[in-house]
């Protein structure tokens, strides 16, 4: 066992010990090297959002998988939580938007380096959840808001706003306790997280959307904000048209009767952007873990990115008819992040990597860690009779693999059906596991090869509340 490797860089794709969530990520050339930088709030507070600092974590712009942290960029001035930051360049300066006091103080601190330090932070006139957008001529322009959408165009000491730039509700907001009794109001429409972009010329305006009607298509009957959701425009500040949505952090959609599906994974806020690197374009989102919104951990997928013949803007999974785009939708969330030709089967896989935790008596959920090891693996926690752990996808390469081993703590019997493609699949292996064993190993009995979602069912005839599923590989 210890010969082997543990997968690294998939999804989440900082080590499974980091949260870094409401990631803002940015393509930066320094000193020759192109690199693309995370930005985003730091989950360690643990019992609220976010925490004192800011981190910044980088992967060279050819290997998405290959995380490094350069370590703290920025500490509350007044030991406040920071939320979501952004950082931009221009002429040579770095520029990061902190927000301090829980996002109700947004301070512009500068560094000649895209990791930092930033320093001498100076207060601006922005609010909640503030991104910058320079623009192609030098012009800079800011978009922020919390159930309310502001933009404006910036002077150029970065901080302050042009006069007469100001525009309010360039998108309607969403019905929610904290949204304000203005009469701009959309069923389904902004909630926070601005992050504006410019594709192919035109002026995107990405943010997470709160749905505040049913989607059974989705599994979604409840309000919710998991979406990351965009509008284009023509424009930097008004003219916003309806794009769609971007990512959905509910995970694998499980299809039902009538369309009344179900999501996998427990929803939760979203945050994030896109970003085009080395020919491809990718969202950058974050899920939930643990059993609240206090350990968030970075996502990310490769998504299509087009522009229509009447000039639309199409992000996400894209339906094409005669080579041109017609419509969008959610890419799927899964475990596999840059490594789009699947997890190495033969690598050990953590439990933590699972983008489907479906069924059970009892809620499961990924346990949050915080132990900075290479070979650390977050446990699936609550495993129950019924429940189906998921990972999309795996590698099994040109030969078939003879075994699987799985770790798994339990003080009870439990029976493990291994599946794939479906979590009601071709059944490949099923291994028995007595009370307190923590690793089985079980022979395959049909050949597996190329690239498979993977499924783990769990079968108790006991109840437990201190099973749980640890790891696994492929022989």
């Amino acid at each position: 066992m210890s010969e082997k490797k543990w997968i690294r860089g998939a999804n989440p794709y900082m080590p499974l010990w980091e949260h870094v969530p409401d990631g803002e990520p940015r393509t930066f050339t320094y000193n020759g090297e192109t690199r693309v930088y995370l930005y985003g709030s730091h989950d360690t507070l643990k019992t609220e959002y976010c925490g004192m600092d800011y981190v910044v974590w980088s992967a060279p712009a050819d290997d998405l998988t290959n995380w490094t942290c350069h370590g703290v960029c920025y500490k509350a001035l007044d030991e406040s939580p920071l939320y979501a930051p952004d950082v931009v360049e221009k002429d040579g300066t770095y520029y990061m938007y902190a927000a301090e006091r829980r996002g109700s103080r947004i301070m512009v601190a500068k560094s000649d380096r895209p990791w930092g330090p930033f320093t001498d932070p100076v207060e601006t006139e922005l609010k909640f959840d503030p991104g910058i957008l320079v623009d192609d001529d030098g012009r800079v322009y800011a978009y922020w808001g919390f159930c309310k959408s502001w933009c404006a165009e910036l002077n150029d000491d970065m901080a302050t706003i042009k006069p007469g730039t100001i525009r309010e509700n360039p998108i309607p907001h969403c019905r929610a306790q904290w949204a304000p009794d203005d009469g701009c109001v959309g069923d389904d429409a902004f909630f926070e997280a601005s992050s504006p972009r410019k594709i192919f010329g035109k002026y995107v305006f990405i943010y997470s959307r709160r749905v505040n009607r049913h989607v059974p298509a989705l599994g979604i009957y409840e309000d919710c904000n998991g979406f990351l959701s965009y509008k284009w425009s023509d424009h930097p500040l008004d003219g916003f048209r309806d794009g769609g949505d971007i990512s959905f952090n509910g995970g694998e959609i499980i299809p039902g009767e009538h369309g009344f599906n179900t999501m996998s994974y427990r929803w939760g806020n979203n945050h994030g952007s896109v970003m085009q690197v080395n020919g491809q374009w990718y969202v950058f989102y974050h899920r939930q873990t643990g059993t609240d919104e206090y350990s968030r951990q970075a996502m990310l997928e490769p998504i299509d990115a087009a522009e229509g013949k009447d000039g639309k803007i199409y992000l996400g999974k894209i339906t094409y008819k005669d080579g041109e785009p017609v419509s969008s939708c959610p890419v799927e969330m899964t475990s596999q992040g840059a490594h789009i030709n699947g997890l190495d089967a033969r690598m050990w896989i953590s439990a933590g990597y699972a983008c489907h935790l479906h069924g059970g008596k009892q809620n499961a959920y990924i346990a949050p860690v915080y132990e900075q090891r290479d070979d650390i693996s977050a446990p699936v926690k609550n495993v129950s009779d019924g429940l189906t752990a998921g990972f999309r996808y795996l590698q099994f390469g040109p030969n078939t693999p003879k075994t699987v081993t799985v770790n798994l703590r339990t003080d009870v019997p439990v029976s493990v059906s291994v599946r794939i493609d479906a979590y009601d699949g071709k059944e490949i292996a099923r291994l028995y596991m007595n009370a307190g064993t923590r690793t089985e190993t079980a022979d395959l009995m049909s050949a597996v090869t190329g690239k498979h979602a993977v499924y783990f069912r769990f079968i108790m005839r006991q109840d437990s509340e201190n099973t749980e599923f640890d790891s696994f590989t492929f022989d």
